[in-house]
Parts: structure tokens; C-alpha cells; sequence
């Protein structure tokens, strides 16, 4: 008989398998044990919290990261006028880095920073490492997108970046202020060159260093000037500085009275006797300085005994004196020539008064900024413009291709811009300047031929006609016309004049140094371009056979001077040779010489080459070159003959 406990188990199994069939006829599910579910219910419990704890662990370091990362835009909106940029530090303290917990947040932190980095690949473009790390906002993506391209390896990348900035006026100030601090040298030059760009793009110069204790401007300008070498200078700039250090401004004063012309007026000679300088001793060290700054070596002298920094508080202490201000950009702009000296320019604070000055409406501040921007910008220009030497259009960085030159060389005691201004009048000379330079302009060759002709590269050249005033110890062959001619000619190749096709206007005596620039270069090899590209010459009275008009160079411009006439004769034949294009005006009204004196500076027969049309007009011989108005015969002519003798290059 078998055990109990068999029975026992029989009996179950078969009890088991009746309430199993019984659950199969009626699809019912058998019930759970309060045991097992209670297990489930703990399982349950345990993983839900972890979960939930995880994820909120890793919720808050990632708004936590997010966070730190952002910019407050409340902070953004109170402090974007300020002039720097916020970013977020790390302490330093090793007290706050506390074992695994750190490392922990240290390994998620690195985690999000790989997938923000990622998700700004896909979605805005290859950042660099420097901004893979910043989430910006949408707005911001275009600033830190656009000083990434402009320092792109690519140029034509690099030009469009500034290009986009310059043409940006929506944005905020702050993002301006971003865009100042972030962006290089060879940016901001850019920005400043750019005709659109917004002065918010340009911060405020450094504060400039105090003057030492018991001295002033004039005084440290002194000790600037004695502490460049008195070597690599001719006579005429060695008795120029000994007179800025030696004299005061009163007996400064006394011996030169109004015989002194700082850079020609167009008016005539007589009249500018009796007109004292306010700021004797200042502009004769500016004058003095202008001559060294033409010398890299003591280029860098002025440069390493702070020159830059006193330079620019003269500047602004002379805003309301020109003449000071057009003598320091001089020097700024021969500086400018030595490359090794950009950053130091740069730095010092010059490119914002720069690109301040470039949107005045006179156009000889504006112009004098633009050949020192130019001579910075080495992006895209590839010329240099030495002392002297003006571009008058473009002052830009354009898109317009250039294609040919016309150059502007005035006369004895001319200038570079009043020579060619519009014809005077009564209510010109009462009024202020208008806006519309249609109206009345003060440089005709920038507010009109440039209009008419947008393809030209028009450069006004101004040489140093207050030569003639200084006293005789100064080399005569400084003032002659041989000498004159060399020196222009040396610094117009520099520029990169005979690279296209030129045409050349000329006014009394500067017409004089065209036939001996065209004669000079054609001995030269090296300036065979010039020749081989000169495609016409306009001449407006200009004495030929000599000249009345009263000068230290009266010898070399009498009538019949043996040096006139050799010239004369060796360039006719030069110019039939060549088969130049040629124009001529000639004055037909005399020219008053004070209150007193009635002129006829240039006679008919005197302006007549030889060769090309000679045109009669009923002016003066200081109005020939200065049309009443943009419709006048003597523009208009000028301006066919211009377009006729280029016209095969503005074509191509």
C-alpha cells in the first residue's frame, strides 16, 4: 500500500489538472498569489524611481549646462550699449571640485557639449571650435557666422563677409559692439573702406596717455621732433626742423609774416601776404614731421616714442583748424606705407577717427582718410599712394571695375583739390556747401567726372609749391621743373599709373611737368607703360613758350627760357611720334594780382602746342580750369574728350 504523502500528491495532481481543464472550457485566467503580485508591485516601484530620479538628474544638468551657455538676454538688453562682451568663468577655486560628483557632471557636461556641437553642424553651418561650444540664439548665428568668414582662407570669402557686414543696419548695438571686439585688423580696415558700413562697427579710440607734469602739446611735439635722426634729409628739411625747435611761434611769426603758403590756395601770390598761422610752431613741427614720415626708419621712431598717441590728441584738439588736421593725416598716411606699422596704427585708436572722417561731406578731409585707409588695406588694394598723391574716386572698396586713369596735376601755388573746385560766386561764397554737389561742388573731378565716368580711377596729385617761398639756403634745384617731375613721376608709378590706360589734365605749370614726366619716362625702361598707355593730354593754359607770372621760377618760365623751349621742342616731336590726343584751353580775360595789378598770365600764342585743337575762353587764368556749372562748354568739352580718347578701353 503506498505512503500517505503519495496519495496526498496524487490527489493534487489530479485536482490540478480538473480546475485546469475546467479554466481551458471557460478561457478564464487563474488567479495570482497576493505573494507574487506584491513582488511585481516592488519591482515596479524600484525601476520607476530610478527612472524618474535619472531622468530628472539629467533634466537639470542639462538646463543647468544650457544655462551657462546662454547669454541673459536680460543682462544683453541692459548692457549692449556697453563697449564689451560678457562670458561666463570658471572658478579656479580646487575646493569645488569634489571627487566623483564632478567628474560625473564633468563627463555629462561633455556629452551635451558634443551633441550641441553636432546639432549646430547640421543645422547652422561648420562652426569653428571657438563657437562649436556657444548655443546662440537664431539671431545671433549671422555675427558669429560672418566673423567666421571673414577670416577664412578663401579671399573672395573674406571680402564678401565684410561686404554682408557693411551692407547689416538692422542690427542691435550690441551686436555691433560684438563685431568690433571679435573681428582683425584686416576686417575692420575693411569695414572702414566700405561706404555702408556703420559707425558702430568702430570702437572709441584708448584713452590717450597723460602729458607729463610741466609740459604741453607743443613742447612734446618738440621733443618728437628732436629725437628723430637729423640724417637722409636735404637742406631744405634740416633748416625746416632747426626752425620748428629753435623759434617761438611770435618770432616765427615775425620773419615769415604771410609769406608762408601751406600747400596753395589757387589764389594768386600776392594775396597771400599778410596771413599769419594761428598755430605757427605746431604746423612748422607737422610740416617738419610730414618730411620724415617719408623716411620708414623714422617712421619708426615716430611710432616707438609714442608719436601715434600725441599725433591723435592734436587731432582732436584741432577740430575746428584743417590745416593741422590735413598735416596729420599726411603723416598717418605716409606711416601707413610701412606695413610692420598696420597693428600699432590699428591699435592706437586711428581706424575709427578714420572711418568717421571718410563720411565727411569736405571732401579734402575725406579724401586725405581715404589714401590712408588705402595704404592699409592690403586686401584689396594692391597700389600705394605716397605724399601727395589722392584718389578722388573710388574711396571705396567697389565692385565696379576699373579700367582706366585720369590724372589732375594743377599749377604754381595750386592744390590738389581747391584748383579744381567749381567757379566762384557771390552766393557760393555765402552760403554753405550743399549737399548736392550738382549745385555747387568744391572738386569737380569727385562730384562729376566720377558721376559720368564711374570706371575711371580719377587721383589728383599735389606737390609742394611753398617750396618756392622758403628762404635761399634751400637747394634751387628743389624748385625746378626737372626735379619736380622725377619725384611726381617716382611716386605715380608707386601708384600703379601706366597699368591702364591714362589720361592726363593738366593746369598752367602742371602742364609743363606732364611733357617732362612723358619725356623722363620714356628714357626709362622700367616706366615704358606710362608712354605706351598715355592715350591723351589735356592742357589748361598752360605757358608753352612761358609765362608773365611773377615767381622764384621766373627763369625757367619766362618767355623764351632756353629750358622752356628745349622742352617744347623735344615733346612735339615726342608727341606726333606717339600720336597723343590732344586738348587745349587757354584764358582770353586777365587775371587780377591783389587790388592792383591786371594780368594776362598765359597768352594765346603761348598755350598753342602745335598740336590738337587750342579753344578760346572768356575766363581768367584761375577760372580756366573750373567750370561755372556741370552743364558748361568747358566741362562738357573736357568730359568728350575723355570719352573719346578712352573710349576703345571703357568699351572692352
Amino acid at each position: 500500500m503506498p505512503p500517505a504523502h503519495s496519495k496526498r500528491h496524487r490527489m493534487s495532481l489530479a485536482a490540478y489538472c480538473v480546475i485546469c481543464c475546467r479554466r481551458m472550457g471557460t478561457s478564464t485566467s487563474p488567479p495570482k498569489s497576493n505573494t507574487y503580485w506584491r513582488d511585481i508591485r516592488n519591482i515596479i516601484k524600484f525601476t520607476g524611481s530610478l527612472i524618474l530620479g535619472g531622468s530628472l538628474f539629467i533634466t537639470y544638468e542639462v538646463l543647468a549646462l544650457k544655462k551657462s551657455l546662454t547669454l541673459d538676454t536680460q543682462v544683453v538688453e541692459r548692457e549692449k550699449m556697453k563697449s564689451y562682451i560678457y562670458v561666463h568663468t570658471v572658478s579656479l577655486d580646487k575646493r569645488e571640485n569634489p571627487g566623483i560628483t564632478y567628474q560625473a557632471r564633468k563627463e555629462l557636461h561633455k556629452a551635451v557639449r558634443k551633441v550641441l556641437a553636432t546639432s549646430a553642424r547640421m543645422l547652422r553651418g561648420p562652426f569653428a571650435d571657438t563657437f562649436s561650444t556657444v548655443d546662440v540664439e537664431d539671431h545671433e548665428c549671422a555675427v558669429w557666422l560672418l566673423l567666421k568668414k571673414s577670416r577664412s582662407e578663401d579671399r573672395a570669402a573674406r571680402l564678401q563677409a565684410v561686404q554682408e557686414m557693411s551692407e547689416t543696419h538692422h542690427w542691435q548695438d550690441y551686436q555691433y559692439r560684438i563685431i568690433a571686439q571679435a573681428c582683425d585688423l584686416r576686417t575692420l580696415t575693411g569695414l572702414a573702406r566700405s561706404k555702408e558700413s556703420d559707425l558702430r562697427f568702430f570702437l572709441r579710440p584708448p584713452p590717450l596717455p597723460s602729458l607729463k607734469e610741466d609740459s604741453s602739446i607743443e613742447e612734446e611735439l618738440r621733443q618728437l621732433l628732436a629725437s628723430l635722426p637729423q640724417t637722409e634729409l636735404d637742406e631744405c628739411i634740416q633748416y625746416f626742423t632747426s626752425l620748428a625747435l629753435s623759434e617761438s611761434s611770435q618770432s616765427l611769426a615775425a620773419q615769415k609774416g604771410g609769406l608762408w603758403c601751406f600747400g596753395g590756395n589757387g589764389l594768386p601770390y600776392a594775396e597771400s601776404f599778410g596771413e599769419v598761422p594761428s598755430a605757427t610752431v605746431e604746423m612748422f613741427c607737422l610740416e617738419a614731421l610730414v618730411k620724415h614720415s617719408e623716411i620708414p626708419t623714422h617712421c619708426d621712431k615716430i611710432e616707438a616714442n609714442g608719436g601715434l598717441q600725441l599725433l591723435q590728441r592734436l587731432y582732436q584738439l584741432h577740430k575746428d583748424y584743417p590745416k593741422v588736421q590735413r598735416n596729420i593725416m599726411r603723416i598717418l598716411g605716409n606711416m601707413a606705407l610701412n606695413e610692420h606699422l598696420h597693428s600699432a596704427i590699428v591699435h592706437s585708436g586711428w581706424v575709427s577717427i578714420l572711418a568717421e572722417a571718410m563720411k565727411s561731406q569736405h571732401i579734402m578731409e575725406a579724401s586725405h582718410a581715404a589714401r590712408t585707409l588705402a595704404n592699409l588695406d592690403r586686401e584689396t588694394v594692391r597700389d600705394k599712394y605716397q605724399d601727395g598723391v589722392y584718389v578722388l574716386h573710388p574711396q571705396h572698396r567697389t565692385s565696379q571695375p576699373i579700367k582706366a586713369d585720369v590724372l589732375f596735376i594743377h599749377g604754381l601755388m595750386g592744390a590738389a583739390f581747391k584748383t579744381w573746385r567749381q567757379q566762384d560766386n557771390d552766393q557760393d561764397l555765402t552760403e554753405n556747401i550743399s549737399e548736392d554737389e550738382t549745385k555747387y561742388t568744391t572738386c569737380w573731378p569727385k562730384s562729376w567726372l566720377a558721376s559720368d565716368c564711374p570706371a575711371l580711377r580719377i587721383i589728383s596729385v599735389e606737390y609742394d609749391t611753398s617750396l618756392s617761398d622758403w628762404r635761399a639756403r634751400c637747394p634751387m634745384e628743389r624748385k625746378s621743373i626737372a626735379f619736380r617731375s622725377n619725384e611726381l613721376l617716382r611716386k605715380l608709378r608707386a601708384a600703379g599709373v601706366g597699368d591702364r590706360p591714362v589720361v592726363w589734365v593738366s593746369h598752367s605749370m602742371g602742364g609743363l611737368l606732364v611733357k617732362k614726366m612723358l619725356l623722363e619716362a620714356s628714357k626709362k625702361p622700367e616706366m615704358n607703360t606710362i608712354i605706351n598707355n598715355t592715350r591723351g593730354i589735356i592742357f589748361y593754359s598752360v605757358p608753352h613758350h612761358g609765362s608773365l607770372f611773377p615767381s622764384l621760377e621766373e627763369k625757367e618760365l619766362s618767355k623764351d627760357s632756353p629750358a622752356l623751349k628745349t622742352l617744347q621742342d623735344d615733346f612735339l616731336e615726342f608727341a606726333k611720334d606717339k600720336n597723343f590726343q590732344v586738348l587745349s584751353f587757354v584764358e582770353t580775360l586777365p587775371t587780377y594780382i591783389g587790388s592792383m595789378i591786371k594780368l594776362h598770365v598765359v597768352p594765346l600764342e603761348s598755350a598753342d602746342l602745335g598740336i590738337g585743337d587750342l579753344i578760346p575762353v572768356d575766363v581768367n587764368h584761375l577760372n580756366i580750369c573750373k567750370p561755372k556749372k556741370k552743364d558748361a562748354f568747358l566741362y562738357q568739352r573736357t568730359l568728350q574728350f575723355i570719352r573719346d580718347a578712352l573710349a576703345k578701353d571703357l568699351e572692352n
